[in-house]
């Protein structure tokens, strides 16, 4: 299928691993132009070299966490490839594991910081130059948590939950503008923060990574229909319709990539 944005750039944070990569991968295929930004400059380096078989690309370091680096980030993007079209958010953190009277302010403000004040840091930063162009697909990254909240998981819960208002409110205020948002929520994802996740739990448990997976599976994850985790390339397919001229009548919408793990309709 042809998505209809060749020669449109995306940037697209948290792309040095996981979702954020296959997403990179998917819409450098399409012919888009990438900028990835991420923490860790050997990591997103080693990942730029990668797409950059497939598309023209740049890696910029950036601490979402921090105004100033975010603006830096946005001046390289521009300096080098004049515009942005496309925001895809897939930066973020487990945070704090915790019942919650254990949990310290620090737990709660590092989780939101980044979960939540980072994707409003970069939406600042880009819906301007996606203005200017008239045309912009956002697409941030909710989760299962944001409506199917989980008691050992509050700080990552509410940022997830606020990432669904927060996509809601923008597209309300930026759709005559030509910029479309959305949000997709996936589930238990093989990714670098799963993967932490499930050797953690092998290491408590005193059990394998592959069987830490089935106990997380049967005993906290029990509507996951599919039974296993899920892809970073299933969630990425997702992300790069929304991306493209195919989601022109898509607008405030949450989609979810989770293998039936949330029980409800809603």
């Amino acid at each position: 299928m042809d998505f209809g944005i060749q020669g449109k750039v995306a940037v697209i944070t948290g792309g040095d691993s996981g979702m954020g990569k296959a997403t990179a991968k998917l819409l450098a295929a399409e012919g888009v132009k990438i900028a990835l930004i991420d923490k860790t400059t050997d990591k997103v380096k080693s990942t730029a070299k990668e797409i950059g078989k497939i598309s023209e690309v740049l890696s910029v370091t950036a601490d979402l966490t921090k105004v100033d680096e975010v603006e830096a980030a946005k001046q390289q993007i521009i300096d080098r490839f004049g515009t942005v079209h496309i925001l895809v958010n897939c930066a973020g953190i487990t945070g704090a594991t915790k019942e919650f009277l254990e949990l310290t302010d620090e737990d709660w403000l590092e989780t939101i910081d980044v979960d939540f004040m980072g994707a409003v840091r970069v939406c600042r930063a880009f819906i301007p130059v996606m203005q200017q162009e008239g045309w912009g697909r956002i697409v941030l990254i909710g989760s299962e948590d944001a409506v199917q909240p989980y008691t050992d998981e509050m700080p990552y819960c509410a940022a997830k939950a606020g990432i669904l208002n927060l996509t809601k409110n923008l597209s309300k205020a930026y759709a005559k503008d030509g910029i479309l948002i959305n949000s997709v929520s996936p589930a238990y994802i093989a990714t670098p923060m799963t993967d932490a996740m499930m050797e953690k739990r092998a290491q408590e448990k005193g059990i394998s990574f592959e069987r830490a997976i089935e106990t997380f599976l049967d005993e906290k994850r029990p509507h996951l229909e599919l039974h296993r985790r899920g892809k970073a390339q299933e969630v990425a397919a997702v992300i790069a319709f929304l991306c493209s001229q195919h989601s022109s009548f898509v607008v405030g919408a949450n989609y979810r990539v989770d293998g039936g793990s949330v029980a409800t309709v809603s």
